[in-house]
């Protein structure tokens, strides 16, 4: 492993969300959605797997995690993107890939295609547009990431971790580009924030299977659309 060219995978998981609390512990395709999300993100590219969260979030998902092969990384409860900055400065990372725990149905081959992207155009901060809610990741350069920690001060910024860095193209290299057209698809969605998401996502596992690829998830979200 080069360490100038160290990339950590940072899932950010909390137990407490005020919509669908103890969302990470529901049942999700044979086992909980914590489960699912980290199984997802064990295919995509990097050199160490984090999952950060909370005192008790790491108490409730320390075992699970380490089953997965993901480290665990405990830091502030709301302020994200310093608990981010953490984590990836205790994994020397050089670039962060950044996932979240609402997204048991993150595209791995999406993630794997915007670090390689990320890599070549040197960008501080690389992320897709246009593909459903929920399956998509972030790719950033540590150094930028750190200087959002140490200039953010909305709870905005502080909350949602890159806004900063895309918000600043004067500050950071910034890559937005358009998604494949395989995954093109702006108004479908497949995260988790409410019952009524849980519900949805729980019927997509049962009828695709616990491990649906890209394509036959798409395909799904298209019929559902009528597209």
């Amino acid at each position: 492993m080069n360490p100038a060219k160290r990339i950590v995978l940072i899932v950010q998981m909390r137990l407490d969300s005020t919509r669908l609390p103890g969302k990470a512990l529901l049942p999700l395709a044979g086992g909980c959605m914590a489960q699912a999300v980290m199984r997802r993100l064990s295919s995509v590219r990097a050199d160490r797997r984090v999952l950060a969260t909370d005192a008790d979030g790491a108490a409730a998902l320390g075992a699970m995690a380490a089953s997965q092969g993901f480290a665990v990384f405990e830091g502030p409860k709301d302020d994200v993107l310093r608990r981010f900055a953490l984590a990836a400065s205790r994994h020397e990372a050089a670039y962060v890939v950044r996932a979240t725990g609402d997204n048991p149905l993150v595209s791995y081959e999406l993630a794997n295609a915007l670090v390689e992207h990320g890599m070549q155009t040197g960008a501080d901060y690389a992320g897709y547009t246009g593909m459903p809610t929920g399956m998509g990741v972030e790719f950033i350069r540590a150094e930028a990431l750190l200087t959002a920690d140490e200039e953010a001060d909305s709870a905005y910024d502080r909350e949602h971790v890159c806004p900063y860095l895309y918000t600043h193209p004067e500050r950071f290299s910034v890559f937005r580009p358009p998604c494949p057209d395989a995954w093109r698809l702006p108004a479908a969605s497949v995260t988790v924030d409410t019952a009524l998401d849980y519900q949805r996502v729980t019927r997509i596992f049962e009828e695709l299977g616990r491990d649906p690829s890209d394509a036959r998830l798409m395909d799904w979200l298209r019929a559902e659309a009528g597209s």
